[in-house]
């Protein structure tokens, strides 16, 4: 399991995703890139970075911890107790962690720390922000004005992209979980189904 706790590189099919999310997006002027503490999200926008766009990394944005569960192998009893987490967590016990890590409500308060930041920095009205699967369901949770318990509605794939925009206090979604980018990638191995 992936968490924060995992500061581990993209393999060849994430440094493939990563160039082919740079190959679409790459004519658009962003202010700024913000990443997690995690040098995956920095490999996956590394196009951005070395084009020059300046950039900033918030350990607020890292992935929720799973705790003792990270970087193991799961057994099926393992997998059967983070599907039960996660069924709390859609119940609204947002405020159970995994044994030795965060709650949604945890990663909440420190995602709130970097967003004021963020949301601050006033000259920058276009950025792009790399972060982690559950750290991204909690985040539109709170830009959306979800409770955390739905946090599962917002579906993800690796490199997908959320375009949100912003209106005085509020947030729009308009592309949501988009891979479009990812169907024609280069110098990815072939996976036979």
């Amino acid at each position: 399991m992936q968490g924060s706790g995992v500061d581990s590189s993209l393999n060849v099919r994430g440094m493939a995703q990563a160039r082919a999310f740079f190959n679409m997006y790459s004519h658009i002027r962003f202010d700024k890139v913000y990443t997690s503490f995690l040098k995956r999200t920095k490999e996956s926008v590394a196009g951005f970075i070395e084009a020059g766009i300046p950039y900033e990394s918030l350990p607020g944005l890292n992935e929720i911890s799973w705790g003792k569960k990270e970087g193991q192998a799961i057994t099926p009893e393992e997998d059967a107790y983070y599907h039960w987490m996660l069924d709390q967590w859609r119940q609204g016990n947002t405020h159970l962690r995994i044994e030795g890590g965060e709650s949604p409500e945890d990663v909440v308060k420190r995602q709130e720390v970097a967003l004021a930041g963020i949301l601050k920095q006033e000259e920058e009205r276009n950025i792009l922000i790399c972060m982690h699967g559950r750290a991204i369901r909690i985040l539109l949770c709170r830009l959306l004005n979800y409770p955390l318990k739905c946090m599962d509605m917002f579906e993800h794939e690796n490199l997908c992209l959320y375009l949100l925009e912003q209106t005085g206090s509020s947030f729009i979604v308009r592309k949501y979980n988009d891979t479009s980018h990812l169907k024609n990638r280069v110098g990815e191995p072939a996976v036979a189904v």
